[in-house]
């Protein structure tokens, strides 16, 4: 997959409480290498701001909402995630920032490679060269 694109996970209803899950190569287009997580963003708060040369990553919003904003170098799309039984798959070379938080909301991440700095691209001009190569 090279295009950003919802995936919608399996929900098991159950009287005691739902459960969804995520893996590859079912839901996932990636073997999951590193998961972190986003909390307490104060209200305001943007979190993202960058591009990854390499990394790709599913987010989800295991609690209350948020919104990822995702800009290809020529337009922007936003994606309101509030529903744990589903998220977005952002492939790399997508500019990225998560906003408008909910209250005691809680982003899960999950990317395909370990943490690295080089893969970072933090200057959007930076970024809308190298994709559009001008």
């Amino acid at each position: 997959m090279d295009k950003p694109v919802l995936i919608t996970l399996p929900k098991i209803v159950d009287p005691r409480g739902n459960l969804s899950f995520f893996e590859h190569p079912n839901q996932l287009p990636f073997e999951i290498v590193r998961t972190y997580w986003v909390y307490d963003v104060p209200g305001g708060e943007i979190r993202g701001s960058h591009a990854f040369k390499e990394q790709q990553e599913f987010i989800i919003a295991l609690s209350g909402s948020f919104d990822v904003v995702l800009h290809d170098g020529i337009k922007e799309e936003r994606f309101s995630l509030n529903r744990s039984y589903y998220g977005l798959y952002i492939p790399k070379m997508y500019w990225r920032r998560l906003e408008n938080f909910s209250t005691n909301s809680l982003a899960l991440i999950v990317s395909d490679k370990l943490y690295n700095n080089e893969d970072y691209i933090r200057d959007f001009e930076e970024f809308k060269i190298l994709v559009n190569g001008k």
